[in-house]
Order: structure tokens, then C-alpha cells, then sequence
């Protein structure tokens, strides 16, 4: 024989017995109809509780999501008017710094550094107000998903 072909016999070491378990059959009682009743009700006020947990769940979930949607929305918008604002007050103070290369006496300085402090004060007034206006819309319009979800809840409540 070629050594490809022998295989030696496998003797087992040690050996289980060979048996089998025993069936132990549960024995069939029946429920009593008011404990099924009971936990039948359970069940379906539990389900029932279950509903109305995931219906709030995903009414808050739309409401934040209305939230986060106008609070960025309004974070955009008053950004974009800050850099806005930003251009045009760098603008003005470039012509400002153009329009006193010009000047041929130190009266017509201190009248022009009159001037531009005037219309300055007066544009960064306006600007502040319009950038208070817009802050407080913003605040308006995030609040207003959430005081409309308090008041469904509370409404639901009563």
C-alpha cells in the first residue's frame, strides 16, 4: 500500500452513552376567563398607550424640526444683513478716507469729520434698529411651532 492510501483506524478515547432525555409534557389548564379578560386589557390599553406615545413622539419631532428649519433660516437671513452692513460701512469708510485726501483746510476737515460722524451715527442707528427688528422676528417665528405644539398638548390634556 502507498502511504497516500492508509488511513489509520480512529479508536475513541472516551465514549458518552448513548440515551435519550426524558419529555416532560406541561400540563394543560385552562385560564380562568378573568385573568384572560385582564391581561387582554392590559395588552390593548398598553398598545394603546404605545399609539399615542409615538403619535406625540412624532408631532415634538416635527415640531423641532419646524424649530431647527426657522431658526436656521433666520440665522442666514440676519447674517447675510450683518455682512451687508458690514460692506456698506467699509464702503463709506473708504470714501470718508477718499473725500479727506481732498481737503485744503482745517476747517473743511473738521466740516467733513462733522459730516461723515453725522451720517455715521445715523446709519449705524438705523442699521442697529433694523438688525433689532430682524433678531426679534427671528425670535418670533422660531417660538411660534413651539407655543402652537404647547397648546395642542394642553388642549389634549384637557
Amino acid at each position: 500500500m502507498t502511504e497516500a492510501t492508509y488511513k489509520a483506524p480512529v479508536v475513541p478515547l472516551f465514549e458518552m452513552p448513548k440515551f435519550e432525555m426524558p419529555k416532560f409534557d406541561m400540563p394543560s389548564m385552562e385560564m380562568p376567563a378573568a385573568f384572560r379578560e385582564f391581561a387582554e386589557k392590559g395588552v390593548a390599553q398598553s398598545k394603546d398607550a404605545y399609539d399615542k406615545m409615538k403619535a406625540a413622539a412624532e408631532q415634538h419631532t416635527e415640531m423641532l424640526e419646524t424649530v431647527y428649519s426657522t431658526a436656521s433660516k433666520g440665522a442666514t437671513e440676519y447674517g447675510q444683513k450683518v455682512m451687508e452692513m458690514t460692506r456698506a460701512n467699509t464702503n463709506a469708510a473708504f470714501d470718508f478716507m477718499d473725500s479727506l485726501f481732498g481737503v485744503k483746510s482745517p476747517s473743511e476737515l473738521v466740516e467733513l469729520s462733522t459730516s461723515h460722524a453725522r451720517s455715521h451715527f445715523e446709519k449705524l442707528s438705523a442699521q442697529s434698529k433694523e438688525l433689532t427688528a430682524l433678531a426679534q422676528k427671528v425670535a418670533t417665528d422660531t417660538a411660534e411651532p413651539i407655543k402652537t405644539g404647547v397648546e395642542k398638548a394642553m388642549k389634549k390634556v384637557a
